[in-house]
């Protein structure tokens, strides 16, 4: 049997051209041009694309009414703010992307979503993907730049091998560039920047309140590998 997808989105030319894209990987899609008909159609669904701003019933009106159990949920949205990022998230979203997001990276976020590997990979019942992912909105770090996926698969490789984070540029680096098929120089700058762009947004209590302590003040800043074995310490701890 096929695995269900659903996209709700009142933009019917990208909602059909992302259910091509899926449809050729073996996936069966139904479209839905609202929260409310994406309800109506939601039974049984293993996956659900889901649009923010549409009219009838908005995407988190739609989460609101939506008894999510095991299904994986995507946002794709124009909403590149913090706080709606966060709403989404709150309310149940696994995964945010904002548009405009190439098509092939909405398939490959589907496939990551809906790997076994991901689907057993938790941190207090919650996966580590989600777990990042809060992290990064609450210290400021939006997801429309390359750094934040380039920190969050460094954080994840971290915390799948502790020891890696003594081998930054020899191993770390050159095994989050394999991923995405770019070089170690140009995932240190993005990851770099990245932490720049938190830094500079001024959420340095959030960093603190985070860790548990008064790590840095406003004239500091942590290298990468710092900051990447902080964020993967905290997890690893989390789900002892």
């Amino acid at each position: 049997m096929k695995t269900r997808i659903l996209v709700i989105d009142d933009n019917f030319e990208f909602a059909e051209e992302v259910r091509q894209a899926l449809e050729k990987q073996n996936y069966e899609v139904d479209i839905a041009c609202n929260g409310r008909e994406g309800l109506s159609k939601s039974d049984g669904v293993e996956c659900i694309l889901l649009d923010l701003v549409m009219p009838v019933m908005d995407g988190f009106a739609f989460l609101e009414k939506f008894d999510k159990k095991s299904t994986k949920i995507i946002a794709i949205s124009a909403l590149s703010q913090d706080v709606f990022i966060a709403r989404a998230m709150e309310k149940g979203c696994d995964y945010y992307l904002i548009k405009p997001t190439p098509i092939d990276a909405i398939v490959q976020k589907v496939e990551d979503a809906l790997s076994p590997k991901t689907l057993r990979r938790t941190v207090k019942n919650k996966t580590l993907e989600e777990r990042i992912t809060k992290i990064f909105i609450s210290v400021g770090i939006p997801p429309h730049i390359k750094g934040y996926q380039y920190l969050r698969e460094a954080i994840k490789l971290s915390i799948e091998d502790p020891d890696i984070i003594n081998s930054i540029t020899k191993k770390l680096y050159p095994g989050v560039a394999a991923k995405f098929d770019t070089s170690p120089s140009k995932v240190e700058r993005a990851i770099r920047h990245a932490i720049e762009v938190g830094w500079n947004r001024g959420k340095i209590e959030n960093i603190n309140s985070l860790f548990g302590v008064r790590v840095y003040s406003q004239n500091e800043k942590p290298t990468n590998g710092e900051f990447i074995a902080l964020v993967a310490d905290k997890l690893l701890l989390e789900s002892v």
